[in-house]
């Protein structure tokens, strides 16, 4: 927690409580950081400012961009569709290997360079066609307030929204949270208390209790990623019991993606992660009996590519972010033998392909 020299400004924040020593507590996620005016949570961007907890982030981003939804990793959610993403800055966990480490350990709010109000994002989504919005580069977990006011503006044009998370949170404010969220890519990022208090300063019960309750509790499409990491995380042991945790507690259809990791942040000792390993994770997971497991930030065409758990055919080919071929009705059935492929789609038009384009919300908001 720090204390910032410069005036704080912000908007009125969600989920705290006064303390008797004159402090405060934020209860949105399990740091609980208890703060004295003036100071700043661990995330950096919840503080404390006239007695009271704001949030500095509200309508201030890092940039948005037009990306493939697959990117996310969603397979199974609209795929093909565009996605407009977004975020903000600070993190509210402190993971040494942290692949966005720029944004999300920013203490640079001059980083935030496009303003956008929930209206000008949801907009903006539908003048370039894309299908959904996602709350991403940083966890929306810590502008949870900017995020579900977002999600409101854009299912009044019909515009779905997504939050890639790394799923800390208490979860009394993660079911106000995600009822909002039409879908989640959802971090395990390793399945041993150790390397979550070590690696991430954190705890793995608080987000194992996460995603059982948003998959149970909520409608919100649920897909997981773990990041792979020589060392630590990968044994066979360790990849066995976390596909055994999901099958059991979530089932065979929730989607499981093992990603490659790049030295990067704090970790610039530990090699990247061989393909094999990742070949390897995913025929665990699926002799666990998961039936959607893939492969990301390799080129691997099998390790992307959606198989029917019906008949064994193809239903959706990828080679990394395009989709080479589409065998599902609007309604997401087999179109070989009729079974349900659990995700979410509708009719499916031109895919998006696998182009990323910067924009920003000045040069186009317009009602």
């Amino acid at each position: 927690m720090e204390r910032s020299d410069a005036p704080l400004s912000g908007v009125p924040a969600r989920w705290w409580h006064a303390l008797d020593d004159g402090r405060i507590q934020c209860d949105l996620c399990p740091r609980e950081c208890k703060l004295h005016e003036g100071q700043r949570a661990a995330c950096f961007v919840r503080a404390m400012q006239d007695g009271k907890l704001i949030l500095t982030t509200y309508g201030r981003s890092s940039g948005f961009c037009i990306d493939p939804v697959e990117k996310k990793p969603l397979n199974n959610f609209y795929p093909g569709s565009s996605i407009l993403s977004f975020g903000t800055a600070g993190c509210n966990l402190a993971c040494k290997f942290c692949q966005n480490w720029d944004i999300s350990k920013s203490r640079d709010m001059d980083r935030l360079m496009d303003d956008a109000t929930p209206d000008a994002i949801a907009r903006a989504a539908r003048k370039t066609g894309a299908r959904s919005v996602a709350f991403t580069y940083n966890d929306p977990v810590i502008f949870a307030e900017y995020a579900m006011d977002t999600a409101d503006a854009c299912h009044a044009l019909d515009i779905k929204t997504v939050a890639v998370t790394a799923g800390y949170m208490h979860l009394a404010p993660a079911r106000e949270f995600y009822s909002k969220m039409d879908a989640a890519n959802i971090d395990l990022k390793a399945f041993s208390e150790e390397f979550y208090d070590k690696l991430c300063g954190a705890h793995l019960q608080a987000v194992l209790d996460l995603i059982a309750m948003v998959h149970h509790e909520t409608g919100c499409w649920v897909e997981l990623t773990t990041l792979l990491i020589p060392g630590k995380n990968d044994s066979d042991a360790e990849l066995t019991a976390l596909a055994a945790w999901v099958a059991k507690e979530l089932g065979p259809d929730v989607p499981l993606h093992f990603s490659a990791f790049h030295p990067d942040w704090k970790m610039n000792d530990i090699p990247a992660t061989p393909p094999a390993t990742l070949a390897r994770a995913r025929r665990i997971a699926m002799d666990a009996g998961l039936r959607y497991v893939y492969t990301g930030n390799v080129h691997d065409k099998a390790g992307v590519t959606t198989h029917c758990p019906g008949c064994g055919k193809v239903v959706i080919q990828r080679d990394w972010y395009n989709i080479l071929d589409y065998a599902l009705d609007d309604t997401g059935h087999c179109r070989q033998c009729g079974t349900a492929i659990a995700g979410r789609y509708e009719k499916f038009g031109t895919p998006f392909g696998a182009q990323r384009i910067p924009v920003r919300l000045h040069a186009m908001d317009g009602r």
